[in-house]
């Protein structure tokens, strides 16, 4: 572990100043010059429980972005858990670098070893540029891992339980906008085919939806327009496009000031993680245009339900499934006090969230 040095900058805050904005309990920067693997693990808040968060592999332009996003990404897997009425915080993993050229088992199992070092307080499972293999190879090392193949006793890949979230919270949201929950002849836009979008795609394909994707990997296109009847555009041209449903499942901060200048949609709903640009601007702009909004960390929440189920025990995908289902309520829940309270509906998920957290958090300070 290296120690975070107070004058560092990240923008014009300090890490520390980061840190404290975010109210973080903990940031670990792992790094290991023989096997290359540099990462930082993020721990939000463990009041309701051990923090539980994937690890993505991703090619940073900078260190700086890989510490925003780490902290972006664990503060939305708190709420998302709390809102999942799950008993486990929030915390997230980046390992910076090329998946394709860098990843190994090696790099894998040195990460493990600083997930182990944290002795629990941090679950890591996987994320995006990561699968069932590479959690078997962190496995190794730490038994504070989950979402594990099913050949290694574990509940496989999330995506498809991720996605059906998706699906439940855009059929909520459909609910609100329409009064109608069907999405039969909607002009869905997803942007990201990846697994969670494929399996997107596949509910709203079997709907009746008419769908458009875009993604930058010409592969994920290929197998989507393979199985499915899709409309293909490039990625700058899904903003021009006419939809009624804009669907974010690969790219964060595609919601800002370009994008909602030249969108018209009535409903932003999908599985991309910090989808905002900038959570109050663009959360307010999102509201006074009349535009449904299912923050990301309440519709994507399908992916933590499985793997925290599996971790916390008595799995069983028929109990996933359910407990998934219930993204529907939460969501036009969150809908309503949105419009009560006249506050975005990002800031309304976020008191909700915090609520249980709080109250919680009270419960065992009088154990």
């Amino acid at each position: 572990m290296i120690d975070l040095k107070q004058e560092e900058k990240v923008g014009n805050l300090s890490v520390f100043e980061e840190i404290s904005e975010h109210a973080h309990e903990q940031i670990v920067y792992c790094y290991d010059e023989n096997t290359g693997l540099k990462a930082i693990i993020g721990i939000h808040n463990t009041v309701l429980g051990p923090a539980l968060g994937g690890t993505r592999m991703w090619n940073y332009k900078s260190e700086k972005e890989a510490f925003v996003d780490v902290l972006r990404l664990s503060r939305g897997m708190t709420f998302k858990a709390s809102l999942s009425g799950l008993n486990l915080g929030g915390g997230k993993a980046v390992i910076i670098g090329d998946a394709k050229k860098l990843k190994s088992e090696a790099l894998l199992r040195r990460f493990g070893r600083y997930v182990e070092s944290l002795h629990g307080k941090y679950v890591t499972a996987e994320d995006v540029n990561m699968n069932p293999d590479d959690m078997e190879y962190i496995s190794m090392e730490t038994r504070y891992v989950t979402g594990l193949s099913e050949k290694m006793g574990g509940s496989g890949d999330p995506s498809p339980y991720t996605a059906y979230g998706v699906y439940m919270g855009m059929k909520a949201c459909a609910k609100a906008a329409y009064g109608n929950e069907s999405l039969t002849g909607k002009a869905v836009a997803v942007q990201g085919v990846g697994h969670v979008g494929y399996y997107l795609v596949k509910h709203l394909v079997e709907e009746g939806a008419r769908v458009i994707v875009t993604d930058i990997y010409e592969d994920k296109v290929r197998d989507v327009s393979r199985d499915f009847k899709v409309e293909v555009v490039d990625q700058d041209g899904l903003y021009n496009s006419r939809m009624d449903i804009y669907a974010p499942c690969a790219l964060g901060a595609t919601v800002n000031d370009d994008t909602l200048n030249r969108m018209h949609c009535d409903i932003i709903a999908g599985a991309a993680n910090n989808q905002l640009e900038d959570e109050k601007k663009h959360g307010k702009m999102l509201m006074e245009k009349g535009i449904i909004y299912a923050p990301d960390f309440m519709i994507n929440a399908g992916g933590l339900i499985n793997v925290g189920l599996d971790y916390l025990g008595n799995y069983s995908r028929e109990r996933v499934f359910k407990k998934v289902e219930r993204i529907y309520n939460t969501v036009l829940d969150i809908i309503h006090k949105s419009k009560e309270e006249k506050i975005p509906s990002q800031e309304a998920a976020i008191r909700l969230a915090t609520q249980r957290i709080n109250d919680i958090g009270k419960v065992k300070l009088h154990l």
